[in-house]
C-alpha cells in the first residue's frame, strides 16, 4: 500500500541496544485519554497561543527510511533535534511474505538516548489493503503512546518524510503543528505508489512549515505552501575531515587496490548511470573504481562487472572517512532521469570536506549549487576526461573553495534555522485549549 522502497533485508535490527514487541490489537482502536489527544493539529477556531515552553516540544517522525539504514538527512536532522526534543521515529519496512499479522517493535536508538523508534512491518498479503495499513499504523502508534510511551509525546510536532503516512496520522496524535521535510520527488522513483502525489498534495496543504532538500524541489513545492523553505543538505565537517588526517586508516577493502582510486559512496539505485560507470572502468584498466553503498531497487546481477570495478556494499557512516581517504577522485555518476531531476546530493559537501577533487554528471542542483567546486560533465566522454584531469592535476583552488563551502554549511547551522521556522509557526498558530 504505502511505498516502502527498502526491503526488510536491508536493515539490521541487531544493532538496536534494546527492543520489545508491542502487541497489535486486531480491530479496537484506542480512544485518546484527553482532549489534547483528540484535537487536530490543523483545527480551526483555536483559542490559545503557543508559549515559550513549546520550544521543547516532542517530535513524532514518520519516515520511509529506517533509522539504522544509510545515515542521511533524516538522521542528521533528528539526531541533533533530539538534543532538545524527545523524538519518536516511526518507520515502516517492506512487507514480509512470511508474516501472518503485523510485526511492531519498540527500539531505543543507539547513542541517541532521546530517540525512540517504532518499527512496523506488514504481511505481504495485507500490504495492498490501503485502509487496513492506514488503520493499523495509526492504531499501533496510538497504543504505544497510551502504553509504554504514555506522557512522553503529548502536544507533539508531527514531522513527515513519508507523504503516504499522512492519512494514517494527520490530526490523530494531538499534534500542535505539522512539518513536511521533502527530501525527494517521491512520485518519480521506481515503484512509487500511485497515490503518492495525491497524498503529498494533502500534506503540503495542511503543513504549517515545509522544508525542501533541493532548489528545484523548493520551486515545485512552494507553489502549494507559502511557508516553504529551501535547506539543502549539510555536512558534518569534523567527521569527513578525518579523511585528511594521517592517523586515519584506509579501509581494509581499499588498501590493496591499484591507484588511483575513483570512488563513490551512497545508495546504489536507479539514480546511478551504470553505463557511465562501466565506461569509466573501461577507459583505463589501471584505475580502480570503488562503489560503496547498499544496492536498492536494482538487480545486483545487472550491475556492470569489470576486474577494476569494485562493488563494496553498505558500510557504516562512521567508516566512510576511511574509504574516502583512499579516493583520489570523488564521483557523482548520476543518470539524468526523472529520479535525479530534483536531487541535491548529500555527498557533494561530504566529498568537499575530504579535500578531494569531485566529478559529477550535470544534475541541475549540482550545477546551480556546487558548480564552483565540482567539475561537471555533459557527456560520458567528458566525465572520463574530467576524471583524467583530476587524477593528473587536481584543481587546488576548487578544493579550497569546497572546504570553505563545507565549513559554511554544517548540519548544526541548518538545524538551528529549521527550529526557528518551527517555533515561528507555533507562535503564529492558535492552538485549541483542553477543557478544564
Amino acid at each position: 500500500m504505502s511505498y516502502s522502497p527498502y526491503r526488510s533485508d536491508l536493515t539490521n535490527s541487531s544493532r538496536n541496544h534494546s527492543s520489545k514487541n508491542i502487541p497489535v490489537a486486531h480491530e479496537k482502536i484506542l480512544k485518546p485519554r484527553s482532549r489534547a489527544m483528540q484535537r487536530k493539529g490543523t483545527a480551526a477556531g483555536a483559542t490559545r497561543r503557543s508559549s515559550p515552553a513549546q520550544e521543547s516540544y516532542p517530535i513524532i517522525v514518520h519516515s520511509h527510511l529506517c533509522w539504522d539504514w544509510v545515515w542521511q538527512r533524516p538522521q542528521q536532522f533528528l539526531s541533533r533535534l533530539s538534543r532538545r526534543h524527545p523524538v519518536l521515529f516511526v518507520e515502516t519496512i517492506g512487507p514480509d511474505p512470511h508474516l501472518i499479522s503485523p510485526s511492531v517493535r519498540l527500539h531505543d536508538a543507539p547513542d541517541h538516548p532521546n530517540i525512540t523508534r517504532i518499527r512496523i512491518q506488514f504481511p505481504g498479503w495485507r500490504w495492498g489493503q490501503a485502509d487496513y495499513v492506514d488503520r493499523t499504523r495509526r492504531r499501533v502508534v496510538q497504543e504505544a503512546l497510551h502504553g509504554p510511551l504514555a506522557g512522553r509525546f503529548e502536544d507533539a510536532v508531527q514531522w513527515f518524510y513519508d507523504p503516504m503516512t499522512v492519512t494514517a496520522f494527520s490530526g490523530h496524535l494531538g499534534e500542535i503543528a505539522t512539518v513536511y521535510d521533502c527530501m525527494d520527488e517521491h512520485s518519480k522513483f521506481n515503484e512509487a505508489h500511485p497515490e503518492i502525489a495525491q497524498r503529498e498534495a494533502e500534506l503540503l496543504a495542511l503543513a504549517d512549515v515545509v522544508f525542501t532538500g533541493g532548489r528545484r524541489l523548493y520551486e515545485a513545492k512552494s507553489r502549494h505552501n507559502k511557508n516553504c523553505h529551501f535547506y539543502g543538505c549539510g555536512v558534518d565537517v569534523d567527521h569527513f575531515r578525518r579523511a585528511q588526517h594521517p592517523s586515519t586508516p584506509v579501509a581494509h577493502e581499499l588498501k590493496e587496490l591499484r591507484k588511483p582510486v575513483l570512488g563513490y559512496f551512497g545508495v546504489v539505485d536507479e539514480r546511478l548511470d551504470y553505463s557511465l560507470i562501466a565506461a569509466l572502468a573501461d577507459a583505463n584498466p589501471h584505475w580502480s573504481i570503488a562503489i560503496v553503498g547498499p544496492v536498492v531497487k536494482v538487480n545486483e546481477r545487472d550491475l556492470p562487472r569489470r576486474s577494476n570495478l569494485h562493488w563494496l556494499g553498505q558500510r557504516a557512516y562512521a567508516d566512510l572517512p576511511t574509504f574516502a581517504k583512499a579516493f583520489d577522485v570523488c564521483l557523482m555518476p548520476f543518470a539524468l532521469n526523472e529520479a535525479t531531476e530534483y536531487i541535491n546530493p548529500t555527498k557533494a559537501l561530504e566529498y568537499m570536506a575530504t579535500a578531494h577533487p569531485i566529478v559529477s554528471t550535470a544534475v541541475r542542483d549540482v550545477v546551480d549549487n556546487f558548480g564552483s567546486v565540482v567539475k561537471v560533465a555533459a557527456s560520458h566522454d567528458e566525465f572520463i576526461e574530467l576524471c583524467r584531469k583530476a587524477v593528473a592535476d587536481p584543481d587546488s583552488a576548487a578544493i579550497e573553495r569546497g572546504l570553505k563551502m563545507a565549513a559554511e554549511n554544517t548540519w548544526d547551522s541548518i538545524v538551528e534555522k529549521l527550529e526557528n521556522h518551527v517555533n515561528e509557526a507555533l507562535a503564529g498558530r492558535r492552538i485549541p485549549v483542553s477543557a478544564a
